[in-house]
């Protein structure tokens, strides 16, 4: 993918940050560069427990977090982040499918690539979301708003999700982290519906594929899928998309492709693939790649990277790791 254009227009006038968000209901789009309440005004999905939202920001003098303070109000992103995927991934479930997260610290710093969500090592229930300030400064001034806010919401899905213990495809996890970005509106223009790819090729490629399912298994299928990854213990690919779509996911992923111009072939066709053969190299790529498009991938540090690892192993959460591209 390629990286988002630059503009030399003006950039967005200054906002306070940090300062809580109006009482009035209707800053609610304005302040997240998108309108996040569902058609019909769903009741608020609350845990049974409220995550403590925190800011860190290791370079105050750095482009990236300059921008970042002038764009957003911290605390209102944030909780909106956390109300969009409670909303979309939880409405009509009992407040006990919802996992214990108890803190989520956002973390600006300058790094390679885009974003990184971990867990601490003491309690994995305490969640670090790590977004680039380098990335931020290189984002066109005219959507650098909602492209934040867009990384946010994916972010904070990783932090709210069910992996089936650490079994789940990651690119099952990666998709549906993009699906609650697109249903938030806040899909970047760049991103666009792709079959020629395995289905859990992950980020929008997949969440694509879900969006899809929602028109041919109804608007609660992801929330299914996700309340599937909880129940399952261990993903078993076959009976598992069974359960959820009463058909195999390959026989859904040839439903999506031939949806999609020019895909009418035998998906195997397609995909220049037979039973048994690992999955295509472009699939296997994008776990390098972030959903924003930047050619860059998020990246962690050594020490993050074992960090990381020993959430996967031991917690609720898909925390995926994105070693950084050669640019």
């Amino acid at each position: 993918m390629s990286p988002a254009p630059t503009s030399t227009s003006s950039p967005p006038a200054p906002q306070s940050s940090a300062m809580p968000p109006s009482n009035n209901p209707a800053s609610e789009t304005s302040a997240t560069g998108a309108d996040t309440t569902a058609p019909g005004s769903a009741p608020e999905v609350k845990p049974s427990r409220e995550a403590l939202l925190r800011l860190e920001i290791r370079d105050l003098s750095s482009p990236g977090a300059s921008t970042f303070l002038r764009v957003l109000h911290a605390s209102h992103a944030l909780d909106s982040a956390v109300s969009t995927v409670l909303r979309l991934l939880y409405t009509d479930l009992d407040q006990k499918c919802i996992p214990g997260t108890r803190s989520v610290t956002l973390v600006l710093r300058s790094m390679s690539g885009v974003a990184y969500t971990t867990g601490l090592d003491i309690d994995s229930d305490h969640k670090e979301i790590h977004l680039s300030t380098d990335y931020i400064s290189r984002v066109d001034q005219n959507r650098v708003k909602e492209e934040i806010n867009g990384v946010l919401v994916h972010e904070m899905v990783h932090c709210w999700q069910h992996n089936a213990s650490g079994t789940a495809p990651g690119g099952l996890i990666e998709g549906i982290a993009d699906w609650v970005r697109l249903k938030a509106n806040l899909g970047p223009p760049h991103w666009k519906r792709d079959g020629d790819c395995n289905w859990d090729a992950g980020y929008e490629r997949t969440g694509y594929f879900l969006e899809w399912l929602e028109k041919e298994h109804g608007t609660d299928i992801v929330r299914k899928i996700n309340e599937g990854l909880r129940e399952c213990g261990e993903y078993k690919e076959e009976e598992f998309w069974k359960g959820c779509c009463g058909s195999s996911v390959k026989n859904l992923w040839h439903g999506y492709q031939k949806s999609l111009a020019g895909h009418d072939k035998d998906p195997k066709e397609d995909q220049g693939q037979k039973e048994g053969e690992a999955p295509d190299k472009k699939g296997n790529e994008e776990e390098n790649q972030h959903s924003s498009g930047d050619p860059l991938a998020s990246s962690a540090p050594e020490n993050e990277k074992a960090k990381a690892g020993s959430t996967r192993r031991g917690g609720r959460m898909h925390i995926p790791v994105r070693p950084p591209l050669d640019t």
